[in-house]
């Protein structure tokens, strides 16, 4: 959180914090019981995932820097892409179905009445993504909007919606109480909730624009 702290040290312990984040996400997955042999030839029982498969899906841009973190501990794991930002001129997305979106939106907006809708700019998901479990990553989330429209885009492709995990490094009390409002069967983990949002939308005391200090952008 410290605006002091160089670009090298911001990325290093970010990449902890993401790592510590979706291991403990993790976690929360289904599991089976297994039984093995050991090199020692006695059985031992453990745990394994069980279901099909489970897919990564970030928020552009900065829910991109969690991949690496994922995909070091999920092996041949698929990755999918979501560019969303608020449209300053316009009331309306451009993601559908309509009625659907809408429905989530009128909600949201019942509690954020000063806020836009964002915009859906780009999508790339992976195909047969229905029955997947699928780990929503965004480095920072504030009023929700966003993280809102990808679940929804998330839905409209058939994705279950107890299968939908939200994974944030810093969540705005206003984030996680209008997701969970919205869509109350999504899993939502972060590391930090911090109280307010200001009048740009920005989390108090916040961490700054993650995607610029990561990316060395400001």
């Amino acid at each position: 959180r410290n605006k002091d702290t160089t670009r090298d040290e911001f990325i290093f312990y970010s990449k902890r914090l993401m790592r510590l984040l979706i291991e403990h996400a993790l976690s929360f997955l289904p599991l089976k019981s297994v039984t093995v042999e050991t090199p020692q030839g006695t059985m031992y029982e453990g745990k394994r995932f069980h279901r099909q498969r489970i897919t990564g899906v970030s928020i552009l841009r900065a829910g991109e820097t969690m991949e690496q973190a994922l995909t070091a501990v999920c092996k041949d794991i698929r990755l999918g892409k979501i560019l969303i930002q608020t449209n300053l001129d316009t009331g309306e997305p451009e993601v559908g179905p309509a009625a659907a979106w809408h429905a989530a939106w009128h909600r949201w907006h019942l509690t954020n009445p000063l806020s836009l809708p964002p915009q859906l700019h780009y999508l790339r998901l992976p195909k047969e993504i229905s029955e997947d479990y699928v780990i929503l990553m965004d480095s920072t989330v504030s009023t929700g909007a966003a993280a809102m429209m990808a679940v929804r885009v998330l839905l409209d492709h058939d994705v279950q919606e107890d299968r939908i995990f939200l994974l944030s490094l810093l969540m705005a009390e206003m984030g996680v109480h209008s997701v969970a409002y919205a869509f109350p069967r999504v899993h939502i983990i972060t590391t930090a909730v911090d109280k307010r949002v200001n009048e740009e939308f920005h989390i108090i005391p916040g961490i700054g624009n993650f995607g610029d200090r990561y990316f060395g952008t400001d």
